[in-house]
Order: C-alpha cells, then structure tokens, then sequence
C-alpha cells in the first residue's frame, strides 16, 4: 500500500486546497477554492455551488458533494479494497475502481501481456466516461510504479493505449521508483 501513498498524498493537498473534505464535501470559505474545482473534481448528486453572502463572498455546496476526476487501477483486488477503507477511500467514485482478481506477481509482462491486457479495455471505458465528462479536456496525469507488475507493465500499456486514443493530449507520468532498501519480494541467491 506504500506504492499508493504519492497518489494519496497529492488528493489530500488538491482536497485540502479547494476545501473539500475527505467524504467529498465542500468545507471552505473562498470563492477561490472552487473558482477552478473542475479541473480535477466532478460534482456529484446535483448539488449548485451557491454564494451565501453577497458582501463577502462565501461558497458552499448545497445537497452534494465533490469526486475526483481519477481512475484507480490494479491488477488485484486486495490493494482496492485497502484504498477504499482509508481515509480518502470514499471520496472516489465506486465506478472508477477497476481491479483484476490475479496480480501480475510483480512481473513486468503479465501486467502488460496477459493480465494487464485483460483488463485494459475496461480501464479505457472509464477513462474515457471521464474525459467525454470534461468541457476542455487538457490531458492525463498517470501516478504509477516502476516496480512490480501493474505500474510498470500495466502502466506503459495504459500509456500506449491513451496516446492512441488522444494524440493530441499532454501526457504526464508520476513515476514512483522502488527503494532498494524496502522489498516486497523475496530474492533468491
């Protein structure tokens, strides 16, 4: 679960910014913090932001909350079921937790070959419900591993795949690179 800690890391501060509080909620007090919430939340539920004091301005949600515009990919389910019993597991959406039930066995071509491949086209349906739902779509951001079988080989193929599908896009690329010192393989002599 350490591997997820970056990609947690950055949803605390953008939800932190923007007043957003781990349930989804808006908490804040600015009309700053949701002036440019779209670019990473959708809203949820049909809730309108509204201004509460037309002398100083203050924002609120009524009746809804925020999710963010992210994709939770593994090829197991043990690590999402771990996500979404954390703090910030129930901000995301149910539907944009997509998991295998094998792993890739911390093998780079499984998660780009075999089980990788299995699941890509319904990582790539999600993907692409959340992109038709932006009104200027800009790019992606992908947090991923370098290490085991999911971030390394499932991560390339999910590049290749999105750099297909929008050539014109920006693609940014959030490498975690394992430690030498912390291992969750054995290695044999």
């Amino acid at each position: 679960l350490s591997i997820l800690q970056p990609f947690f890391q950055f949803w605390e501060v953008i939800s932190d910014e923007h007043g957003i509080k781990p349930d989804g909620t808006y908490h804040g007090e600015s009309d700053l913090q949701l002036e440019r919430i779209n670019v990473y939340y959708n809203e949820a539920h049909g809730g309108d932001a509204v201004e509460i004091n037309v002398a100083e301005p203050k924002w609120r949600l009524s009746g809804g909350k925020y999710v963010p515009r992210a994709v939770l990919v593994d090829l197991e389910p043990g690590t999402m079921d771990s996500v979404r019993s954390g703090p910030y597991g129930q901000l995301f959406r149910p539907d944009n937790y997509v998991f295998g039930q094998s792993g890739a066995g911390n093998n780079w071509a499984k998660g780009h070959y075999t089980e990788g491949a299995e699941l890509v086209d319904n990582v790539l349906d999600v993907v692409r419900k959340e992109a038709e739902g932006c009104d200027c779509l800009q790019g992606f951001q992908l947090t991923h591993s370098l290490g085991g079988g999911t971030g390394s080989g499932m991560g390339t193929l999910l590049i290749s795949k999105i750099r297909e599908e929008y050539p014109d896009r920006i693609m940014s690329s959030f490498s975690v690179v394992p430690s030498p010192k912390v291992t969750h393989f054995l290695k044999s002599s």
